[in-house]
């Protein structure tokens, strides 16, 4: 199987990258071939005993997607985007990458299938932003797309584009709308939603973060490993059982910002939760107020996606993944 990357180089696609190097199967099937695809180049995983290639690409490019999909791997994962804050931020740039490059992707796979028989299965990696306020207490399957955020809009977009383009037998395709991936490594990136990590991850890395909103503030929540499962899974699973509705909201944990700290608490103590410095910042306050903050996601979990368990193991997760078994602060 040659499984292509698009956007391998982010914290995602990372990780996916890691976990199918080192199982070298996803689902049932030998990966012989990994394409590593991003805007800058991807880290060589280790360990990988397939064909591997990486390389530089920007997906709104006019005719790079269509060079990439030229080798026509078996399972393209579209993970390529702009973050929410930055798509606010630069409304052309955000309609460039996030739409115009998804629309590239899937009419380089329609070209392909017209050139001979060809039919990908494609995961694109949608978000909870396609929501919008007012919300009820829990979101359900049937619950409309109303985006308030052009990050939002975008990607319920590209959702729509890609149902149709599997209706008409192009590709086989499925959008699975991730929660906030919750902790993850690395450094602070431009999106609004940032926050929700960097008051756990630079605690237990015994550095300050700021807290730019209340600690009543309601989230849903992912883990990367989770967020990685949740992407396999579509990735193999039978999509018939889908129909026309080809986008799915994962399942995942509500939580408060409050809930969060004190997971942080257990995990590291009051040392940890001290290095939190709240300094209340009303742009994200308002970009965060217009999210959804609860679902009732039995749809996904119908057809076998699994959440994280408690936001205790998202915090453990990360610990023992990106912290060697113990937090710095702790040492």
């Amino acid at each position: 199987m040659h499984v292509l990357i698009f956007g391998a180089a982010g914290m995602v696609g990372r990780k996916l990258t890691e976990h199918l190097a080192h199982s070298g199967r996803l689902g049932g099937s030998e990966v012989t071939a990994l394409t590593l695809l991003d805007a800058v180049p991807a880290e060589k995983p280790a360990g990988f005993s397939g064909k591997l290639a990486t390389a530089s690409l920007d997906i709104a490019e006019p005719g790079a997607a269509a060079r990439a999909l030229a080798a026509r791997p078996d399972v393209v994962f579209h993970l390529a985007a702009i973050v929410s804050g930055e798509a606010e931020a630069d409304f052309d740039k955000g309609y460039r990458i996030n739409l115009d490059g998804t629309r590239h992707i899937l009419e380089a796979i329609r070209q392909e299938g017209i050139k001979s028989p060809y039919r990908a299965r494609l995961v694109f990696a949608s978000s909870i932003a396609v929501f919008g306020a007012p919300f009820p207490e829990r979101i359900g399957d049937e619950f409309f797309n109303t985006p308030l955020t052009s990050y939002g809009t975008q990607k319920a977009m590209s959702e729509l584009l890609l149902g149709d383009y599997s209706r008409r037998g192009f590709l086989d395709g499925i959008a699975i709308r991730l929660p906030t991936i919750c902790i993850r490594p690395g450094k602070p990136n431009k999106a609004a939603s940032g926050f929700f990590s960097n008051i756990l991850r630079e605690p237990l890395a015994g550095q300050e973060a700021v807290l730019p909103v209340p600690d009543t503030v309601r989230h849903w929540h992912a883990s990367p490993r989770a967020a990685v499962g949740f992407l396999t899974h579509a990735a193999t699973m039978d999509l018939a059982a889908m129909g026309a509705r080809r986008a799915l909201t994962m399942p995942g944990l509500s939580a408060t910002v409050a809930e969060q700290i004190e997971a942080l608490r257990r995990a590291a103590g009051e040392k940890a939760v001290r290095l939190i410095r709240r300094e209340p910042d009303p742009v994200i306050a308002k970009i965060v107020e217009g999210w959804p903050r609860n679902f009732d996601a039995r749809r996904a979990v119908q057809l076998g996606f699994r959440p994280d368990a408690s936001f205790d193991e998202i915090v453990r997760i990360h610990i023992d993944e990106e912290l060697g078994g113990k937090p710095p602060v702790l040492r």
